[in-house]
């Protein structure tokens, strides 16, 4: 069976004027127009290609590929709005349809939006939505603190920021654990703090404890090469300069320079510090 909103790998099984026939194990095909059909090709290869529904509403193949894939999420900009709903690009000719009813606010033609897609069972059309948080499961949270997890930032809140784990769950990175930008759909690695006994997780975006050091140990040593060795920061610094330089609170910074001094890498001046040969 053709899998709406996937990838699929499929077998080249005849050539006709309107591009090539491709054709799954169950025996369903589908066209891959001429625009998209390789140079080079063989009757029986196989080919990997993206199966959507085109303008007319019939299954095609393409070799195009999508911001996003069904059951996943993206942020995407919105190219226009109708009497029906709004139309988002998602890098394929048609664009991704959003009905008023699927928005979380009114979409405008120009902004971007972070959207989750899925098949419509009514329509049997691919659809997305803003309301992502319906989207999102916390019931059975399979995560322990120390994982590393894959984060797509979400929204801010007054506590901090609202984040997409694994593209299953929703949690929170706390404000005071926040040392950069963050924008609405920002792809970052954060680490499970607390699952919480209601489901909550509570993240963050770097390493705690001894785990941390070892990485931002690295990215310090980074920056005082592409510094000339020296860095006018130190342990007593203060810490929004440490912050506006390293993305690091002084706590994190003060465990990785003290690991750097114990290991003879940089010296700790009066006025910063200093890598060492």
């Amino acid at each position: 069976m053709l899998k709406l909103g996937e990838y699929n790998t499929l077998e080249i099984v005849r050539e006709r004027d309107q591009g090539i026939y491709l054709c799954d194990e169950q025996g369903d095909e589908v066209l891959l127009p001429n625009k998209y059909v390789p140079e080079q090709f063989q009757i029986r290869d196989n080919l990997k290609v993206f199966v959507y529904l085109d303008s007319s509403e019939r299954i095609v193949a393409t070799t195009l590929e999508p911001y996003a894939t069904i059951k996943s999420f993206a942020y995407l900009k919105c190219t226009n709005v109708s009497e029906i709903g709004a139309f988002l690009d998602w890098g394929l000719e048609k664009d991704l349809f959003v009905p008023f009813k699927e928005q979380a606010s009114k979409m405008r033609a120009g902004s971007w939006y972070l959207v989750y897609v899925y098949l419509d069972e009514e329509t049997n059309r691919l659809v997305a939505s803003s309301k992502t948080n319906a989207f999102l499961d916390n019931s059975l949270v399979l995560l322990s603190p120390f994982d590393e997890v894959a984060l797509i930032a979400s929204h801010p809140s007054p506590q901090g920021w609202n984040m997409i784990v694994n593209q299953k769950h929703l949690g929170l990175v706390y404000a005071d654990e926040i040392f950069q930008k963050i924008t609405p759909g920002d792809q970052l690695k954060g680490y499970v703090k607390k699952v919480r006994p209601d489901g909550k997780i509570d993240l963050t975006l770097q390493r705690h404890g001894y785990r941390g050091i070892e990485p931002n140990a690295q990215q310090i040593l980074n920056e005082l090469s592409a510094n000339g060795g020296f860095i006018d920061l130190n342990d007593k610094s203060d810490p929004e300069d440490i912050k506006e330089v390293f993305q690091l609170s002084k706590k994190s910074f003060k465990k990785a320079i003290g690991s750097l001094y114990k290991a003879r890498k940089i010296a700790i001046e009066k006025d910063g510090i200093r890598l060492l040969e």
